[in-house]
């Protein structure tokens, strides 16, 4: 990309930019999709949360994805010099307590992806942000767990 469009200067970046790894950055921009579809669905399971405090903790969830889609995001940009796509690729459950069963197997399969991710780099930068993600998800994988269990007897909070 250029810095001054006005005069097509090429930026520092364009010359030295190596060609990224086409695997590791189809499975960033899969991680940004990943973030993307949960932020819209913690939104909808913290209407959906019976209590004040489960409100709470889901949009300190919420707040956390958001951070990784941010950083996901940059990193690909730095790696492509364009932005990323944003899609939904899952859909968040309509009950509370099966988006919870759904948020609490969608964090932990998070967690073995984004380790898978930062073991397959070589980038100090990615590896480091993957394993803080991947910590992050193992985190809202057991506060997740922690409301579907409390609800486990009833049908439908």
């Amino acid at each position: 990309m250029y810095i001054n469009q006005q005069y097509n200067i090429p930026s520092y970046d364009d010359f030295y930019r190596t060609a990224p790894d086409t695997q590791i950055l189809n499975d960033i921009q899969k991680a940004i999709n990943a973030e993307y579809s949960a932020i819209a669905c913690y939104e909808k399971l913290a209407r959906m949360a019976p209590t004040q405090n489960e409100r709470n903790k889901i949009l300190e969830i919420q707040k956390d994805e958001k951070r990784h889609l941010e950083e996901f995001s940059r990193i690909f940009t730095n790696l492509t010099g364009r932005p990323p796509s944003y899609q939904i690729i899952e859909e968040c459950p309509d009950n509370y307590r099966a988006g919870m069963e759904f948020a609490f197997k969608d964090e932990q399969e998070a967690v073995d992806f984004y380790l898978d991710i930062s073991d397959k780099t070589q980038d100090i930068t990615i590896k480091d942000r993957f394993r803080r993600a991947a910590s992050d998800e193992q985190n809202h994988a057991v506060w997740f767990l922690f409301f579907f269990k409390k609800f486990k007897g009833n049908a439908n909070p």
